[in-house]
């Protein structure tokens, strides 16, 4: 019986408090990006350019709906076909399981031997990359270590306070993993993105005995915990990288978009992104819209002006209303003469005419979901 080489693993159960009230009806997984995407586009792009056709998702339960709306069949990451498939389990089970006193990790494992794939890759949503995991592999075959870990190194201010760095020998080995501890704003640091290859056989062993000494039930904190116990292979990532673990890393990182040596690092590279397909009609822009440095979807009526944002699908922009350096993510509906200024507007908002929401590019206002605007929102509020 042949064996496949790899399966995948892609788990994001953290609840990334910074990111509310983004994330207060939806995982970090499937908060939209750059006017078409969502962020769990990226891994499991990541996973099908590996051709890897079997994934196991957990995810917190009560955040899945939106998941499976945006995955479907899976057809768009080729995972609709006999072959190809995906499992989605809640941690919340594991952590039942585990006070209960079960082998919590065994619907893993059981996953993990059914794949039949000789090696497996964990990989989240929150580090923002595209990533070959192919050459992920290729390395961690040549070093022949148990585990292979990706780092990145980065600016300091770029780190959250519950983020690992990992310090890395002059053979490229991960020696040890640091809680972040901030210093200095302009360090360089090696950032743990917790993307990890492991041999399955070893990743079964070490589940089956973990799970017997109450080791985490979190798989992501489960791996890192093995990387001062098991020999690890540290593979520097070094292409665009965002890590998005609240609102102004996720606003900045949307607007990185709008820099086109970044936008086509990060879209465009030989790592093909793919994401749900909805045909639509195109964008209306009105003659007297004025359009600059923007990002429209499909879908829009534009007329008013707009400068350095973008637009989701659906969105409306009414004659006379001013938008700059903002997120309007789709449906919302801009009405005449407001002014939109630093600010994330969530899916079917619907702002008044004249009404001002302005914030600061340190601390953007958020606008929650399904909210009609009838007063000015100023300084960086969350409403």
């Amino acid at each position: 019986m042949k064996t496949k080489k790899m399966c995948a693993i892609l788990g994001n159960v953290s609840t990334f408090q910074g990111l509310l009230p983004l994330t207060e009806n939806r995982p970090l997984d499937t908060l939209p990006f750059d006017c078409k995407y969502r962020l769990i586009d990226f891994p499991l792009s990541s996973i099908a350019n590996a051709n890897i056709n079997s994934i196991f998702m957990i995810f917190n339960e009560g955040e899945t709906r939106s998941v499976f709306d945006h995955i479907g069949g899976g057809k768009e990451w080729n995972l609709d076909s006999l072959q190809n498939r995906y499992f989605v389990y809640f941690y919340q089970d594991i952590l039942k399981q585990k006070e209960q006193g079960q082998h919590y990790y065994e619907s893993v494992i059981d996953y993990l031997k059914k794949s039949e794939s000789e090696y497996t890759v964990f990989i989240g949503s929150n580090m923002l990359c595209t990533i070959d995991l192919r050459a992920v592999l290729k390395s961690h075959q040549k070093q022949n270590n148990r585990v292979t870990v990706v780092y990145k190194r980065v600016n300091s201010s770029t780190i959250s306070l519950e983020e690992r760095t990992i310090q890395v020998s002059d053979e490229g080995n991960a020696l040890s993993l640091h809680p972040f501890r901030p210093r200095k704003q302009t360090e360089q640091l090696n950032l743990c993105m917790d993307i990890y290859i492991v041999q399955t056989k070893r990743l079964i062993e070490q589940l089956e005995l973990g799970q017997t000494r109450e080791a985490s039930p979190n798989i992501y904190l489960f791996l890192q915990s093995k990387l001062g116990e098991e020999q690890t292979t540290a593979y520097e990532y070094t292409g665009y990288l965002s890590n998005i673990h609240d609102v102004a890393s996720y606003y900045q990182a949307n607007l990185d978009m709008l820099n086109p040596s970044i936008f086509n690092s990060l879209l465009y590279s030989k790592q093909k992104i793919y994401t749900k397909l909805k045909n639509e009609v195109p964008t209306y822009y009105s003659k007297e819209s004025q359009v600059k440095n923007s990002q429209c979807a499909t879908g829009c009526i534009i007329e008013g002006e707009l400068e350095n944002s973008l637009i989701s699908r659906r969105a409306v922009i009414k004659k006379g209303a001013r938008v700059n350096y903002s997120i309007v993510m789709s449906n919302a509906k801009i009405a005449e003469n407001a002014v939109i200024e630093y600010a994330i507007l969530d899916k079917y908002v619907t702002v008044a005419a004249g009404i001002k929401i302005i914030g600061t590019a340190e601390q953007p206002v958020v606008i929650k979901k399904n909210q009609d605007v009838s007063t000015d929102v100023i300084g960086g509020l969350k409403s």
